[in-house]
């Protein structure tokens, strides 16, 4: 296991997030499931230092947080399994379900409670 320090620059996030992915689905009890839980620490510290939330409705937040990973809506509904779906929510038409909101929250590390907030549809 690499050791690894506090997240100082964009270069150190870059290989924290990029070896979490490596290891996201690591059993529990392994050395990468304890690297894993350590990697998701240090990445969590170093993006509420850097990114504050912006005070956005949840759709808006999601398509900010897509443009910062560089996922698209098909994307999305390769997690979440409905292209019609995720295409009505991003754009105002249908809200977010609360397996969304989960699956959404995880994929996109968003605090759940930032996509509860209310938004209004469009017609």
């Amino acid at each position: 296991m690499k050791q690894w320090f506090l997240i100082e620059n964009e270069e150190d996030y870059g290989k924290a997030t990029n070896r979490y992915e490596e290891i996201r689905e690591a059993k529990k009890g392994t050395e990468d499931h304890r690297e894993k839980l350590l990697l998701a620490f240090l990445i969590n510290e170093y993006e509420e230092k850097q990114w504050s939330i912006p005070e956005v409705d949840p759709i808006e937040m999601i398509k900010i947080r897509m443009e910062d990973f560089g996922y698209t809506a098909s994307d999305l509904a390769k997690q979440y399994g409905d292209k019609g779906t995720i295409s009505k929510v991003l754009n105002y038409k249908q809200p977010l379900s609360l397996n969304m909101i989960r699956i959404f929250s995880k994929m996109l590390r968003i605090p759940s409670d930032a996509l509860t907030k209310e938004y209004k549809l469009r017609a």
